[in-house]
């Protein structure tokens, strides 16, 4: 196995985790339901350059300028989610902060030899780019609503219970 494709699951394994027990456990405020894809756009964007560009030391110079905007861009949530999240989601982000360069250099080091898990990985991430930007802004405002109703149907039949018991 490449270790490109070793690393890009770890990632991806510590990806899910944070999204599947922190973010669901949390929800995610609006920025954060904006910022998410993007990040991910960006290792998409790395990936298919890999996958599609011929290796030059032009191309590599582009690269290395697009891989470096993803590990910036991905650290810009932080000064939001230092007020949102407890240290075991903050220690997660910073192992990812870790995983993200390791991902994106070590396909740079395979970018003759991978190009087909490139475009098998930037698959993987375009389905999670999809799930960010269906669940999130959609699915998950609509489960909100229907919670919020019941919970404020239960509150007012308390509070009917309350008063016809006195």
């Amino acid at each position: 196995m490449s270790a490109f494709l070793l690393v890009s699951a770890l990632q991806g394994a510590a990806i899910l985790f944070d999204e599947f027990f922190f973010h669901r456990k949390r929800g995610l405020p609006k920025w954060e339901m904006i910022s998410h894809p993007i990040d991910t756009l960006t290792v998409i964007a790395c990936l298919l350059f890999l996958a599609f560009v011929e290796r030059t030391p032009t191309t590599e110079k582009i690269y290395y300028v697009m891989a470096g905007i993803s590990c910036i861009l991905v650290t810009k949530d932080e000064w939001v989610h230092r007020k949102f999240c407890q240290a075991e989601e903050m220690w997660l982000h910073a192992v990812l902060f870790m995983m993200h360069p390791l991902v994106l250099f070590t396909a740079m080091a395979e970018w003759e030899d991978s190009r087909a898990a490139f475009l098998a990985v930037a698959g993987g991430v375009a389905v999670f780019l999809a799930y960010q930007l269906l669940y999130w802004p959609f699915l998950q405002v609509r489960a909100q609503k229907v919670k919020q109703k019941e919970h404020y149907a239960r509150v007012k039949q308390d509070e009917l219970y309350e008063y016809f018991s006195e």
